[in-house]
C-alpha cells in the first residue's frame, strides 16, 4: 500500500466510524403516514389539538403538524417565530384575519383547500366560526405562539 492510498483509507474509516448528528427524520429516509396514523387525542372540546407528522416544531428545521380546532374556537391574536410558515386548510372553513386586536370586520373565509402563509412574527388570529376545522402547518422551526394581550 502506498502512503497516499493508506492516508485516504484511514481518512474514509475515521468518517465511517465518526458520530453523525442524529435527527429525527432526515431527508434521505421516507416517511409514510396513512390517515389512520394520524391521530388527535381525545374527544375534542375547547383548544386546539396538535398532532406532529413529520420533524419536531420545537427545534430547528422542517417540521409539519396538523391542528384540529373545535367547533367556534376562537384563537385570540398571536403571532408565530418561524422562519417560513404556510398552512393548508385540510377540512372546514377556516377564518383569518390579520392585526394585533381582534375584529370580525377584518375576517376572511379560507374554505378547505386554500394555502396561505405567514410572515414572522405577523399578528393574526383565527376562527373555526362554522364547525370543525383542521388544518396543516408547515414551518421552519423552532415554532411557538405568543399571544398579544387585549
Amino acid at each position: 500500500m502506498t502512503m497516499r492510498y493508506s492516508a485516504i483509507l484511514a481518512f474514509v474509516l475515521m468518517l465511517g466510524s465518526s458520530p453523525v448528528p442524529a435527527t429525527a427524520q432526515g431527508a434521505s429516509e421516507s416517511i409514510v403516514k396513512l390517515p389512520e396514523d394520524i391521530v388527535f387525542k381525545g374527544p375534542l372540546s375547547g383548544p386546539p389539538q396538535t398532532v406532529v407528522v413529520y420533524g419536531d416544531p420545537t427545534k430547528p428545521g422542517l417540521f409539519v403538524s396538523r391542528v384540529r380546532f373545535s367547533p367556534g374556537w376562537k384563537d385570540m391574536p398571536h403571532w408565530h417565530p418561524d422562519e417560513a410558515r404556510t398552512v393548508v386548510v385540510l377540512s372546514g372553513t377556516f377564518y383569518f384575519g390579520s392585526g394585533e386586536k381582534w375584529d370580525e370586520s377584518r375576517l376572511k373565509a379560507y374554505p378547505a383547500g386554500t394555502f396561505y402563509s405567514e410572515p414572522s412574527k405577523a399578528a393574526h388570529y383565527t376562527w373555526a366560526k362554522d364547525g370543525e376545522v383542521i388544518i396543516q402547518v408547515t414551518g421552519i422551526g423552532p415554532s411557538g405562539k405568543t399571544f398579544i394581550p387585549q
